[in-house]
């Protein structure tokens, strides 16, 4: 089969390799599948620099969500038969930039019927993110305020959808005008163009001075100092990611004059301290797709051949909503 291998550590588009590899088998508990469609994720950039917590050794196919086709079950699986429409998460070194990846049945879900094979692939890691720091970890209410960081991209799109869903004012940020676009087509009441206003002075004036209920920040560094500046008595800071590239301090005694809580979110640790809950998840946005409150926003659908490309691009921080390699039609 053909599959982008990282063959070195670097940017993608300078380590990245289309070539030919061995078809892959499954092992216990896992499935091979055909690759239907598999977004670009942050994770695969960092992986490709060698800047992940997961380091695969070289060389190694990323993508790290995928929808697919199941062609092959292994030993120990049931619930699973050659031909099911799937998503879930890769198990490198087989990722999902290949036309086939191996997946844990364990951490695998029928793709929802509502969802194209692109949408379907990129409703496992964004909005499974956002489902658990929303609902389990910053406890988002009805009514309440929520502002998003990197409101355009692929994991501040589905916190918008979701925010909305949940019934909260859902404040987006975001860098230009083309993505401040994007921000009010996915539902967000206020946008906010980092480059021509300041969110803290926004996030006031909208909430008369309280400030925002639930900060959604992926960003990091600068982004989180200033946050600290418009969360409201008993907020919650919800610390996603440090896609700007900074792992800033927290000031705790600002967090106790101020009363409010700074909430970590790594949502893959549910896979193992709570499966239950990731199942019960999925069910919910299953749901919520049916039902049209959510629907991943696909900027761009990549041939094969384009992956490497693509994925620079996330890197480079010009992407918007997600960029999703998706399997030609044969």
């Amino acid at each position: 089969m053909k599959a982008w291998q990282v063959v070195e550590l670097g940017e993608p588009r300078d380590v990245l390799r289309l070539t030919d590899v061995a078809d892959p088998e499954p092992g216990q508990g896992q499935l091979t599948v055909r690759v239907l469609a598999s977004p670009a994720n942050f994770p695969d950039v960092l992986m490709c620099g060698g800047q992940y917590q997961v380091k695969p050794e070289l060389p190694f196919t990323p993508g790290v969500e995928l929808c697919g086709e199941v062609v092959a079950v292994g030993s120990g699986v049931d619930g699973f038969a050659a031909g099911d429409r799937v998503l879930g998460g890769s198990v490198l070194p087989h990722g999902g930039f290949g036309e086939l990846a191996v997946m844990d049945a364990a951490t695998t879900f029928a793709a929802p019927a509502a969802l194209d094979d692109a949408e379907a692939a990129s409703l496992y890691i964004g909005y499974q993110t956002g489902w658990f720091g929303l609902h389990r970890r910053a406890g988002l209410r009805a009514g309440e305020t929520l502002l998003v960081h990197a409101a355009a991209g692929g994991v501040g799109s589905a916190a918008i959808q979701l925010g909305k869903a949940a019934g909260a004012r859902v404040i987006g940020v975001v860098g230009g005008p083309e993505k401040a676009s994007v921000a009010r087509e996915l539902g967000a009441d206020v946008v906010v163009d980092r480059r021509e206003q300041d969110f803290v002075a926004v996030v006031k004036e909208e909430t008369g001075g309280r400030g925002a209920d639930v900060i959604y920040d992926p960003v990091g560094g600068d982004t989180y100092r200033r946050s600290t500046k418009c969360i409201a008595f008993e907020g919650r800071i919800l610390v996603v990611g440090f896609a700007g590239g900074e792992i800033q301090s927290a000031a705790l005694n600002h967090a106790l004059v101020k009363n409010y809580s700074i909430v970590g979110l790594h949502w893959g640790l549910y896979n193992r301290h709570d499966p239950a809950a990731v199942a019960e998840c999925h069910r919910d946005l299953t749901e919520l797709a049916a039902s049209g409150a959510v629907k991943p926003l696909v900027s761009e659908r990549l041939s094969l051949d384009s992956v490497a490309e693509g994925v620079q691009r996330l890197a480079d921080g010009s992407t918007v909503g997600r960029v999703v390699y998706q399997r030609e039609a044969s």
